[in-house]
């Protein structure tokens, strides 16, 4: 019975390991675009301003101050 599940596990296993690749990728993805891009974070703050949330507060843990308040800055500024 066990014989008969391994290629069931492998298949199982593998799917998973692909899917958190694809994750931690599209993290890597989003964090590069949002820390490069202000125009991103602008965008991003209006359609899920969850995860730039998360991004704010993940460059305030790593010592890089001031990105939010620079963004509130530049984006009230462009309003006027």
């Amino acid at each position: 019975m066990a014989r008969t599940l391994e290629p069931l596990a492998k298949k199982i296993f593998k799917g998973i390991l692909v899917a958190e690749l694809v994750g931690l990728f599209g993290a890597y993805f989003l964090f590069s675009k949002m820390h490069t891009s202000q125009d991103f974070r602008q965008t991003m703050s209006k359609k899920y301003p969850f995860i730039l949330e998360v991004y704010y507060k993940s460059t305030e843990k790593s010592g890089m101050y001031g990105i939010r308040e620079l963004d509130q800055k530049t984006w009230l500024n462009s309003k006027n």
